[in-house]
């Protein structure tokens, strides 16, 4: 591998818990502005999560509950107002101090920040839902933290296809080798390793049971130095605390990756 030069973060379920206790609420509190009979409970959003993208999500269940209405010519202005909605309840859920980012995701950061290594996001959230997270958790100067944001609609095609993450290292004129991702879903995996890129996937509430081929690690977190995070590097089980040197031992010992076509 090359000389390790920059790390990207997915958002939602790595850089923070935001799913079952952040989004899924925002949604439900959307549907009753709306005055909706729908409620996503835990199982159901866990269920939903198979979508990525929240206004996917929502056309996904509303067509398998009333295709004739999702396929009405007002509909696709009824989703974004209910989606507009959810994303109002989730920066404000956010702003409150709802959300933590989980544990390490900060010490790793600021390490990395420290070290001149770049940072960067590719997500498949909104930029709204981005900032908000950012500023709430790592003050007025979180956002400034990552040289390039990749988030919501700024490629087509959302995880688990690659083009968020090409999108990020075209901006930063970076390669593959150079960078490694962190994930916390098979869908976040398949679209780093798609993109060429080395990944670390720490698992998360939703996610604790898939299957992660591919993968640099597979962890429960990235740990602190009094809550060792736990998991598997390759096939050997793996405890401590995730820095820049493991990352940068990890990456030296992996496989290059080659972009999918």
């Amino acid at each position: 591998m090359s000389k390790l030069q920059a790390l990207i973060f997915d958002v939602d379920g790595t850089l923070a818990e935001t799913e079952r206790d952040g989004h899924r609420i925002a949604f439900n509190q959307a549907f009753a502005d709306a005055g909706l009979d729908w409620n996503w409970d835990v199982p159901t959003y866990g269920r939903l999560l198979a979508i990525t993208g929240g206004k996917e999500r929502l056309l996904h269940y509303w067509l398998s509950i009333d295709a004739e209405a999702a396929a009405r010519p007002d509909a696709a202005g009824q989703l974004a107002e209910w989606h507009r909605r959810k994303t109002a309840h989730y920066v404000r859920l956010v702003a409150d101090g709802g959300i933590a980012l989980r544990p390490g995701v900060a010490r790793l950061l600021h390490e990395a920040r420290d070290a001149g290594l770049r940072l960067a996001i590719a997500t498949t959230t909104t930029p709204d839902n981005v900032e908000a997270l950012l500023h709430a958790t790592l003050g007025a100067s979180g956002m400034a933290m990552f040289e390039c944001i990749g988030a919501g609609d700024a490629v087509p095609r959302k995880k688990p296809d690659p083009g968020i993450y090409t999108w990020v290292l075209e901006r930063m004129n970076l390669r593959p080798e150079q960078c490694v991702a962190f994930e916390d879903s098979t869908n976040g995996l398949r679209a780093a390793l798609g993109a060429g890129l080395q990944t670390v996937v720490t698992t998360g509430t939703y996610t604790a049971d898939e299957t992660f081929c591919g993968a640099l690690a597979r962890l429960d977190g990235l740990g602190e130095p009094q809550a060792p995070a736990h998991g598997h590097v390759g096939q050997q089980v793996w405890s401590g605390c995730v820095d820049l040197n493991t990352l940068r031992t990890w990456a030296r010992l992996a496989p290059a990756r080659v972009p999918q076509a």
